[in-house]
């Protein structure tokens, strides 16, 4: 018995859709907080391999959903003084992660798990600075395109 026919009413479409919105993002949350916590614990990164690839793939599906139907956020602009907070943000925690899990894997080399640190949150300004751009990029170049897209609905009177 198959039955397609959505019964919900606008009211509960849009509790369901917030419901979902919430569950997504307590997944990306989630998975992300998992994977931290694991390799914190000293886990192997083969061990992780199923979150990894769960949440790279929701986080790419997030981005690129967004950023092809020509939307960036909900409270911040796609302007470079964001993208420099959001990167220097990543960087910082990623910073901190590479320095703790060299610290744990070196205990008696302070110093050379602070340049590791230093190093991971370099790279992943730079690289957090670069993808940002291209989607911000992306973003401009697809709002106005559908800015200057004529509205298919309206009614001729």
């Amino acid at each position: 018995m198959k039955n397609n026919k959505n019964i919900l009413d606008e009211r509960q479409e849009q509790i369901l859709l917030r419901i979902e919105h919430n569950g997504c993002w307590l997944a990306f949350w989630g998975l992300l907080a998992a994977i931290i916590v694991q390799l914190i614990l000293d886990f192997d990164f083969r061990n992780l391999a199923g979150e990894w690839i769960v949440f790279m793939l929701l986080s790419l599906y997030l981005s690129v959903g967004s950023t092809r139907q020509g939307i960036w956020d909900r409270r911040l602009k796609p302007d470079v003084s964001s993208i420099v907070v959001n990167s220097l943000i990543s960087a910082l925690a990623l910073g901190i992660l590479g320095f703790v899990l060299t610290v744990r894997r070196f205990p008696d080399k302070i110093l050379g798990s602070m340049a590791a640190g230093i190093v991971y949150a370099v790279m992943a300004f730079v690289v957090c600075f670069v993808v940002m751009q291209l989607f911000a990029c992306e973003f401009k170049r697809k709002q106005s395109k559908l800015e200057e897209e004529p509205e298919s609905n309206e009614n001729p009177e």
